[in-house]
């Protein structure tokens, strides 16, 4: 509650004002008992007139009934606004910070917390801590003045009555606090619950075309109603429990509302009382009651909201996994080259909580400028080696550095301005095809964005669009065809017009002359950029200046397309299984080893 209770510091007078018009409105609920009793009392049964009833004084005494009930309706609904003023807006400013550190966090983090359970703690856990703030400034204050006024109002009638309040409030606390034991830890497992429904979800919204092409939609139902089942099963049990809270409150108001009655006759019989004291006796006390009974529901969302408060403290006090170092724009070295370059010196790398090494003593250097590309298996380690490029993970050994600089001394901001990855996902955004390219450069020119797509041989398809390049694009990019959105996506890496340019498989969905094309174009209009290109196929890698070869997370060799055929078995078996599945896709059976003569093969 430390991290969230902050949030009211703004908002405290509007918080005050909506308590005061509480406690105002509490005061006149508990006038009207004693205004009833005087209009049986004095009005009806006329004890002061002889027993002669007063109609003046109940129609006096009516109607200022009536005016304070107007005031405290008044008063009920300007607390309402204030409150709800306070909460949303304390709300709003929570979602907007956890929403900001979220966008802080590194890959590991996000994977620590899940997805599923992140967008639960910005929509649903905000709602819970936005009732216990209202509850906390509505319900706590009338509560408490039902309850301390209620209690003086009625003792003030007779003291008699305090041997009901003796007996029936313990009951009501040991019942209140009897279930909020047995049902509050069970709330944080709700909230797991509600993480794994929302998981299921949003995998399953984001992979919606693989599973309707492999026919999984009833699998996906059965595993969603599982997770919805098991939420809904837990949230049962909890709600059954509590449910047996009310009845037994209302059993202990109704026997106190007979003990009053009981002694309240006692004491008309004896003269000590009048009728219509009773009367507001018992309104008095199932104010009281009520308002204990009132105590106990807010119990449980106080419950859950410190619960899910907590869940939102665990977002707003992570620090980001990866600190900025103190190399800045304004204090960066200055450079003669465009491209920068780039250096791995005994860098190994695990995954978090894996102790599996992906990468093992990488020592590598790209020149500023130079076309360098990157080979290997899958999962051999291509993707995880430029991760660590632009710092989305830290390496556990070793350094990687950029311009002789390391990762870890550059501001987040800085070293991401100068390395621009393009990843073989192409994540889309649900807005125009322009805002999708300038997205990484939101000043860029019409100009600059029309250079970079004609360079990625988007152009083409992008003018073909109902509205060209303010064609609206659907969520995840599906109402574009795969190589069309990693062309977008190539677009938007080639406006930024970084020192290095890494394409991480990102021209898998091209056919090989559209790629060749896009190669001559970033020759010609992206020259002195240092690109790293990864990639499957030797027909994408062989034209680099120097080509590496990882196997099993190790650098197996470095050189020209033509040396590695010369040196690299690993690299010739590439070329051999690629060309024989050219070759069987022609319809011809090759079986032919690469050759140092068949240089240029794999066109």
């Amino acid at each position: 509650m430390k991290t969230v209770l902050p949030y009211l510091k703004k908002y405290v007078l509007f918080a005050l004002a909506g308590m005061l018009f509480m406690v105002a409105e509490v005061s006149i609920d508990l006038i009207q008992p004693r205004m009833m009793a005087e209009i049986v009392d004095n009005g009806i049964l006329g004890a002061k007139t002889g027993g002669v009833p007063d109609i003046d004084l109940v129609i006096s005494t009516g109607i200022r009934m009536i005016l304070y009930v107007a005031l405290g309706g008044f008063c009920g609904i300007m607390s309402g606004v204030f409150v709800n003023i306070v909460s949303q807006n304390c709300g709003n400013h929570m979602r907007k910070d956890c929403f900001s550190r979220i966008m802080n966090f590194s890959y590991e983090q996000i994977d620590l917390f899940s997805p599923g359970s992140l967008i639960t703690r910005i929509t649903n856990d905000v709602g819970q801590v936005q009732n216990l703030f209202a509850q906390m400034m509505r319900g706590v204050v009338r509560c408490g003045m039902f309850f301390v006024g209620g209690t003086y109002a009625l003792l003030s009638l007779d003291m008699a009555f305090w041997k009901i309040l003796a007996i029936a409030f313990p009951l009501l606390l040991a019942n209140v606090g009897f279930f909020l034991w047995k049902t509050a830890p069970m709330f944080n497992v709700v909230q797991e619950k509600m993480d794994n429904m929302n998981n299921v979800v949003q995998e399953d919204v984001a992979g919606s075309r693989v599973i309707k092409a492999f026919i999984q939609e009833e699998h996906e139902k059965a595993r969603f109603g599982a997770a919805n089942d098991d939420l809904s099963n837990t949230h049962f049990k909890v709600m059954t429990m509590l449910s047996f809270m009310r009845p037994i409150m209302n059993i202990v108001l109704n026997l106190a509302v007979v003990a009053i009655i009981y002694i309240g006759g006692l004491q008309v019989k004896a003269a000590a009382l009048e009728p219509g004291s009773i009367l507001a006796a018992i309104t008095y006390i199932s104010q009281i009651l009520s308002g204990v009974m009132m105590l106990a529901m807010i119990f449980q969302t106080v419950t859950r909201g410190m619960v899910s408060a907590k869940r939102i403290e665990e977002v707003l006090l992570s620090e980001p996994a990866l600190a900025d170092g103190a190399v800045t724009k304004e204090n960066a070295p200055a450079k003669a080259t465009k491209g920068a370059s780039v250096e791995f010196r005994h860098a190994s790398f695990s995954y978090p909580g894996s102790s599996v090494s992906v990468l093992k003593d990488i020592n590598l250097r790209i020149e500023p400028g130079e076309v360098f590309a990157i080979i290997g298996s899958t999962g051999c380690g291509k993707s995880s080696l430029v991760n660590l490029i632009p710092r989305f993970y830290d390496v556990t050994e070793g350094e990687v550095l950029v311009d002789g600089i390391n990762v870890k001394d550059y501001a987040k901001d800085l070293l991401r301005e100068k390395v621009t990855i393009c990843l073989q996902k192409s994540e889309l955004f649900s807005t125009t095809i322009k805002d999708n390219i300038s997205l990484g450069k939101r000043s860029a020119t019409d100009e600059e964005i029309s250079l970079a797509a004609k360079s990625a041989q988007a152009e083409d398809f992008i003018l073909q669009q109902s509205s060209g390049y303010d064609t609206s694009v659907a969520q995840g990019g599906m109402s574009l065809s795969g190589g069309q959105k990693q062309r977008v996506a190539i677009s938007r890496a080639l406006l930024r017009n970084s020192e290095v340019l890494i394409l991480d498989d990102s021209t898998s969905a091209l056919d090989l002359k559209t790629e060749a094309a896009l190669y001559k174009a970033l020759d010609t209009n992206y020259e002195g950029v240092t690109r790293i290109i990864i990639a499957q196929r030797i027909a994408s890698v062989k034209n680099a200046a120097r080509i590496a070869v990882i196997d099993g997370g190790t650098i197996a060799a470095v050189g020209t397309h033509e040396e590695l055929l010369r040196m690299s078995p690993v690299y010739i078996d590439i070329c051999n299984s690629q060309l024989k599945q050219s070759g069987k896709n022609n319809g011809t059976a090759s079986s032919a080893a690469i050759s140092p003569e068949m240089k240029g093969g794999l066109a």
